[in-house]
């Protein structure tokens, strides 16, 4: 079972944790697709909630910038 993206778990992450991340998304090395996709919705959760962490990731995204109009 995956870990869900709450609050509280984007407040506990920290630059060497979006790192790793960003490391698991570039190797996109996972037993399966639905792991590689948990890591991207998670570094998306991070490029909205907490911009500062994944900036250097953004291009792991790939998404067009997002209006909340």
């Amino acid at each position: 079972m995956t870990a869900s993206i709450t609050p509280e778990r984007l407040a506990a992450f920290d630059e060497a944790m979006a790192a790793e991340l960003a490391r698991r998304l570039e190797e996109d090395d996972y037993p399966s697709p639905f792991d590689g996709l948990t890591d991207w919705h998670l570094m998306r959760a991070l490029a909205i909630h907490r911009p500062e962490l994944a900036r250097p990731y953004v291009h792991l995204v790939d998404q067009e910038p997002f209006d909340e109009d």
